[in-house]
């Protein structure tokens, strides 16, 4: 019943998760992209990312201790970095990666915005859109990877 139970949390917060980060993706940087005027664009990004920064923090820790809670309780951690982990390694890259940029958020945003009469809106939201399509295709192949990995014979 725990495993079951962590199971739901894990898939749950993984929807919220890249759903949210997909909805980013493909609705709000091509809205960002259409705007004339930097200051609201800015505005705008600053806004969203803002309030998903909060949820994704949550989401990616519940993500990271309900999966390794998951690992651990089926015995199952003994196949990540190995060939036939391959579902279990991409989904802990994917989820690590996360880890990584939201610990570097601040940092990341400092280098992309830099000084303010430097500050060119289009390409930084360029490269943020890029990057978030990067990160969601990975997401994407992680759950791909992960979901037919499990249904396959590896748990």
């Amino acid at each position: 019943m725990l495993i079951g139970l962590l199971a739901a949390i894990h898939v749950a917060t993984i929807v919220l998760w890249i759903g949210g980060v997909g909805f980013v993706t493909i609705i709000i940087f091509p809205l960002i992209g259409r705007m004339s005027n930097s200051f609201e664009a800015v505005m705008l990004f600053q806004g969203v990312e803002h309030r998903f920064a909060k949820h994704a923090r949550l989401y990616v820790a519940l993500t990271g201790i309900t999966g390794f809670a998951l690992l651990y309780l089926t015995g199952l951690q003994s196949l990540l970095f190995t060939v036939k982990g391959l579902g279990i390694t991409l989904m802990f890259i994917a989820w690590f990666f996360y880890l990584l940029v939201l610990i570097f958020e601040k940092r990341i945003f400092k280098k992309l915005f830099g000084a303010p009469e430097k500050f060119e809106a289009k390409k930084v939201f360029a490269i943020l859109s890029i990057f978030h399509w990067f990160v969601l295709g990975l997401s994407m192949l992680a759950v791909f990877v992960g979901v037919w990995w499990a249904h396959t014979g590896g748990i």
